[in-house]
């Protein structure tokens, strides 16, 4: 382990300055280095505006453009987590709605089921809540039915009106991998199947 001499303080320093905008970095991404020094050297870094600490131990390199600094967006810190924790994850709830174009409302709580475990994450004036699913949430080939089973159990079946059909018939009709969705619909939940394997037979 790298005992946080100056040298070593320039060399943390250059990696973490090499690494491209929009990065985000945790603070046990050096465990070659003390946490201390680690933690010590992000804040320095955060205070010179070069990172900005978006949560508890993680940092973002922002991007610059015109209007000023720019964060990466919440799907992509999840991500992040997620491929640190070895683990997928997948919006549910509101954030399953708003992603799929279901919602207009931009949801100040996101909500993510994941393989990995339990976690809450604050980010600025918004709470990231991860929850452990069931197995069953990621057996989906297709991301778009995987959203579809999170966001319609969101929505309700009583609240699904012509408007929501129309942009899941949308969707349905863009994604590419056709056969992979007919097995997909084929294993949702009975009264999913039942609104969305009609639109299937205009394919």
């Amino acid at each position: 382990m790298v005992n946080g001499h100056s040298t070593d303080n320039n060399t943390l320093r250059q990696r973490i300055e090499a690494m491209p905008e929009d990065s985000i970095l945790f603070r046990s991404d050096f465990p070659e280095y003390h946490a201390e020094f680690v933690g010590g050297t992000l804040s320095e870094l955060a205070n010179e505006g070069a990172l900005t600490k978006i949560a508890q131990g993680i940092y973002a390199k922002p991007r610059k453009s015109r209007f000023g600094v720019v964060l990466p967006t919440v799907d992509k810190v999840v991500q992040a987590i997620a491929t640190r924790d070895n683990a997928q994850v997948l919006p549910s709830g509101m954030t399953a709605l708003n992603v799929l174009g279901l919602s207009t409302q931009v949801p100040m709580n996101y909500t993510y089921l994941t393989t990995g475990s339990d976690r809450t994450v604050k980010l600025a004036n918004r709470q990231v809540t991860l929850k452990r699913g069931v197995p069953k949430n990621f057996c989906y080939e297709t991301r778009l039915v995987a959203l579809l089973v999170q966001a319609l159990r969101a929505l309700k079946r009583e609240n699904i009106n012509e408007a929501e059909l129309q942009t899941i018939s949308s969707l349905i009709s863009k994604e590419p991998n056709k056969e992979s969705l007919m097995r997909d619909v084929d294993m949702m939940p009975a009264w999913m199947k039942r609104i969305v394997k009609p639109m299937l037979k205009t394919e």
